[in-house]
């Protein structure tokens, strides 16, 4: 029997490779439209701290759309890698240091303000039509989202992928975070909470 781990890795092993797969001036314009997509469809307070990620890989580039969120008054921050376990959300200010973060990926300096997102923009590999998601293994995003409920904070969650990468069913486990809305260059897509 193919244990959920097992079968995570498989999922993510292949919706990657779709995603891989997808020309990459295709995923320039599609950044820009759903950068309008954000613009029109996500509401942000002046002020508002929303989480972002530098991209890596074939991931959707969200730098269009936190930048469109940022004229809309957000405060914009960045997960920045402090062990194998934990991120913290470092400020991210035009001209300020960035450094490498691993992965593939780049982080504010350690000199930025830390903070806690309102609204974090998530990173996945793979998802279902039920809004359950599967990261990239590390469980980086589910436990930074339980220390911020642990500190009575609930932001709002948003995926951010391709269309290519949604799975016919994600395996349920305990510590998993179900994503309420993901956005695709297909729009905005929420999701009804299981009953």
């Amino acid at each position: 029997m193919t244990s959920s781990r097992d079968l995570k890795r498989h999922l993510r092993k292949e919706a990657l490779a779709r995603r891989d797969a997808l020309d990459e001036f295709w995923r320039v314009e599609i950044a820009l439209e759903m950068a309008e997509t954000a613009r029109d469809e996500i509401a942000v307070e002046p002020g508002q701290i929303v989480s972002g990620f530098w991209p890596m890989r074939s991931e959707v580039d969200v730098r269009p759309l936190m930048f469109a969120l940022r004229e809309k008054g957000a405060r914009l921050c960045l997960p920045a890698i402090l062990d194998k376990t934990t991120i913290e959300f470092r400020e991210l200010v035009r001209g300020a240091p960035m450094v490498d973060m691993g992965f593939g990926t780049v982080g504010p300096h350690e000199e930025a303000e830390v903070l806690d997102p309102s609204m974090m923009l998530i990173p996945l590999a793979a998802f279902d039509a039920r809004g359950h998601r599967i990261g990239y293994g590390a469980g980086y995003y589910d436990r930074a989202i339980s220390r911020l409920a642990d500190k009575g904070l609930t932001p709002r969650l948003i995926g951010i992928a391709f269309d290519c990468q949604e799975v016919a069913m994600v395996p349920d486990e305990n510590h998993d975070v179900i994503i309420p809305e993901i956005l695709t260059e297909s729009g905005l897509r929420r999701f009804m909470p299981e009953l």
